[in-house]
């Protein structure tokens, strides 16, 4: 399943979801989906979001011994889920600010392994 699909039906299918995002290690979009999004917005965010979960993947590796997964950050215009796929790319999602969180993580983390299946 190419990615675009994958990225595609996680925008349609979670409510108040506004974009996708796949990208590398170096924060460089793979693909993107995109409702109500600016793309151009999208890949800023992700490219920095990228640097801050690989801090954050480094920080619990040292302190607790194991790796951060996923992390919502939560700002006054909305919310977005950022996470590893495998151990070289990151998924990131945007959200109205009135999202359901809970929702929206269970359908990132099943997307999220789909991607790994394709990628690996």
């Amino acid at each position: 399943m190419p990615f675009k699909k994958i990225l595609t039906e996680l925008v349609e299918a979670a409510p108040g979801v506004t974009g996708a995002i796949l990208s590398d290690w170096e924060g460089e979009a793979v693909e993107l989906a995109c409702r109500s999004v600016d793309e151009y917005a999208l890949k800023l965010l992700a490219a920095h979001q990228g640097i801050i979960l690989g801090r954050l993947r480094e920080i619990n590796g040292r302190l607790f011994g194991s790796r951060c997964c996923d992390m919502v950050v939560t700002s006054g215009a909305g919310r977005c889920i950022v996470g590893t796929v495998g151990a070289d790319y990151a998924l990131l999602v945007t959200l109205d600010s009135d999202t359901l969180v809970g929702r929206t993580l269970r359908r990132f983390r099943a997307t999220r392994e789909l991607l790994v299946k394709e990628i690996y």
